[in-house]
């Protein structure tokens, strides 16, 4: 049985919520960031946008169509909007590592200094579509509030997303070791196997048998992620 997606990523196919617009109009998901996981976009279907947020180059808009691979590194503050039917394969790295808890939503300052708040919003989604969009509302009021800054205060912006990204390391920080074992499993084992076969090259000895596997995506029933409806590649079958 196989135990992973080549290299050690995670891939999801993504459908940008669209079923209402929230408070700013856009039909869009929650604005969030990874402290460790790298990720990319693929566009297959519909039309839309990554919105992207770095201390460093600021905030950027991407368009997304058919075809457009868009990619970014952990750090990296993100929300996805869809124009006309957005549909993605999203690619993570370090084996999905974002939805094992390397992922925190925008609900804003005064949300992250409120715990309880903070986890009222987060599980929101857990009543269902509506929830999920409430959950997408909130966060957009915040994100509305960035915005202003990045038009109004660059500084205060640059400061707000140090904040942002701080927060989120210092939540995640005790899960070390859980992250560590996740990467080890993925990446850093995928790397090993593909080192190996390049030091057998020279070698003579039985050929290999290689795993052919597949798993029935469109099958799954789709989660309420941060960004839409999300039906993650896992449950990979050998085919013999």
């Amino acid at each position: 049985m196989a135990e992973g997606i080549i290299g050690g990523v995670g891939l999801t196919h993504l459908k940008v919520y669209d079923q209402r617009p929230g408070p700013d109009d856009a039909n869009a998901g929650c604005a969030h960031i990874h402290a460790l996981t790298d990720e990319a976009y693929f566009g297959i279907a519909g039309e839309g946008a990554i919105e992207l947020h770095d201390v460093e180059l600021g905030f950027r808009v991407v368009p997304i169509v058919k075809g457009t691979f868009v990619q970014f590194e952990a750090g990296t503050l993100h929300r996805s909007v869809s124009s006309d039917g957005l549909e993605v394969m999203a690619l993570m790295g370090n084996g999905g590592l974002a939805e094992r808890g390397d992922a925190r939503i925008y609900f804003g300052q005064e949300v992250d200094g409120d715990p309880k708040e903070f986890e009222r919003l987060k599980d929101l989604a857990k009543d269902g579509l509506e929830g999920a969009l409430k959950r997408r509302d909130a966060s957009t009021l915040a994100y509305q509030h960035l915005l202003h800054l990045w038009e109004s205060d660059k500084p205060a912006y640059r400061l707000e997303l140090k904040r942002f990204l701080g927060v989120h390391q210092s939540a995640i920080v005790d899960r070390q070791e859980t992250f560590r074992h996740v990467i080890e499993r993925g990446p850093v084992k995928a790397g090993e196997i593909a080192l190996n076969r390049c030091a057998g090259l020279a070698q003579t000895g039985p050929s290999l048998c290689p795993e052919i596997s597949v798993a029935h995506v469109g099958a799954k029933t789709p989660t309420l992620g941060m960004c839409g409806l999300l039906r993650q590649v896992t449950d990979l079958e050998d085919l013999v």
